[in-house]
């Protein structure tokens, strides 16, 4: 469909489900596609051990693996996948300048689908011991806790999954818990039946990620109720309290935010800067499930179409 050589039909943010299912729809129909992934091509899908529900597969399927089998379907296609940093985005006429690390891109359309990070803790110890002690993922990082302590922060679904999860490796998880439980009846079912394994600490917050001779050696909490203070011994720490949207770099874009800094859109997933798109967990409203976000890029992928051939 591209007619000139200097500017794309297509230019999608991201790389996980959402924007990979987009690319296959969109590179099907012969639109110019190109990803740009600043970190792991599958996004938080890639990192999720087991996937259990997602449509199609009886018996589950490893995170990695889908992420693998939905990146080769898109380059089966066609898409090009780079990697790259989107630093800001404008529209400018006719088209949209985006600036991907010190380089200019110029499309017709561009997806946002850049889905979320890592929410933090925010106190001490946490930055300084990064990848050294502190951990967000599980699957990437448990296999070095083979008989070893350690913290899982966190009591929503993915806290508790991935202290189960962790149990893989480690000999012991203290689970700790800023309110009480909020993880599903189903989980917190299976939770009480590990509780030689899992030892869970309810209203607690972290203080301080204690270490020794740049060793994490602990967690420092504070009981909410008392305002009393101690020390949980571990050899390392994860964390799972939430996710963050990836949108900081639409800073003075025109692209519309809600108060959590979601991107808002319509009922075709425009965005409030017309050539525009969102897909994915990005999306304020949307459901942060896989198959929610398979569903937003095919959708978006079909409007982004109509788009195109309305402007030619």
């Amino acid at each position: 469909m591209n007619k000139t050589k200097d500017i794309h039909d297509l230019v999608v943010i991201g790389a996980g489900p959402a924007a990979l299912t987009a690319a296959i729809y969109t590179t099907r129909e012969e639109i110019d596609t190109t990803l740009y992934e600043k970190g792991l091509v599958g996004g938080l899908a890639a990192t999720t051990d087991w996937i259990d529900n997602y449509p199609g597969y009886m018996k589950g399927i490893e995170g990695l693996r889908l992420a693998d089998e939905l990146r080769g379907q898109a380059e089966r296609f066609g898409t090009k996948i780079e990697f790259g940093e989107v630093k800001s985005l404008k529209r400018d006429g006719e088209a949209i300048i985006l600036t991907v690390d010190d380089s200019e891109v110029r499309s017709r359309t561009a997806l946002i689908a850049t889905g979320s990070n890592y929410r933090k803790l925010g106190v001490p110890g946490e930055e300084e011991y990064y990848a050294r002690g502190v951990h967000y993922c599980a699957t990437c990082d448990g296999a070095f806790y083979a008989g070893k302590r350690l913290i899982v922060v966190g009591g929503g679904n993915s806290g508790v999954q991935e202290a189960m999860f962790l149990t893989r490796f480690a000999t012991h998880i203290d689970l700790l818990v800023r309110s009480e439980l909020k993880a599903s009846e189903v989980l917190q079912r299976k939770l009480e039946t590990m509780s030689d394994t899992i030892t869970v600490h309810t209203n607690v917050t972290v203080e301080e990620i204690v270490a020794e001779h740049e060793k994490v050696v602990g967690v420092r909490v504070k009981q909410k109720q008392t305002g009393g203070e101690r020390m949980i011994e571990a050899d390392g720490v994860f964390v799972f309290i939430g996710l963050l949207p990836n949108t900081a770099f639409l800073t003075g874009s025109g692209v519309e935010l809600d108060e959590v800094g979601l991107v808002k859109s319509d009922e075709n997933l425009q965005t409030s800067v017309a050539g525009v798109f969102v897909a994915g967990d990005v999306r304020s409203h949307a459901t942060m499930q896989i198959a929610s976000a398979v569903g937003d890029g095919a959708r978006a992928a079909l409007k982004i179409r109509e788009y195109l051939e309305s402007a030619t």
